[in-house]
């Protein structure tokens, strides 16, 4: 039934400006942008990570009644290789801390999540599991 991660949709008011924060985060240029220039855009994405996971960004007047205005809901955690340098680069790019670095219970894992400067929840997570199948996948190749 499921097959894998498809899009993560953040909402932002200002799609510009959430461009630009997110190229420097990411270290790239989005890849695909909607209306294309010159016109301003209703929605921008990325693709990120091993997979090429997308990472959109919708116009948050084209957002659902519950996304409008305040963060919450499910957090979508990103795995990091290096989870305390970039939960500090968020927090000096002016994201908030929505949750604070967390080992789980005697484990591994550890997460960590902000509010983006466009109020969207971003998680991070050191996940050695992750790690496990993005080896696993390339012994395989």
């Amino acid at each position: 039934m499921f097959r894998g991660f498809a899009t993560i949709s953040f909402y932002a008011d200002d799609l510009a400006a959430a461009r630009d924060w997110y190229t420097e985060l990411l270290g790239l240029e989005p890849d695909f942008a909607f209306p294309p220039a010159p016109a301003a855009p209703a929605y921008i994405e990325y693709r990120i990570g091993d997979d090429e996971d997308e990472l959109g960004f919708i116009d948050r007047k084209y957002a659902p009644p519950g996304a409008r205005n305040a963060p919450g809901g499910a957090v979508m955690h990103w795995h990091v290789d290096d989870l305390p340098g970039t939960f500090e680069k968020l927090l000096a790019m002016g994201a908030k801390e929505y949750q604070p670095i967390t080992s789980h219970s005697n484990s591994d894992f550890t997460t960590a999540s902000v509010v983006d400067p466009f109020g969207n929840v971003l998680g991070i997570m050191h996940n050695p599991h992750y790690l496990e199948i993005v080896e696993a996948r390339q012994a395989a190749r």
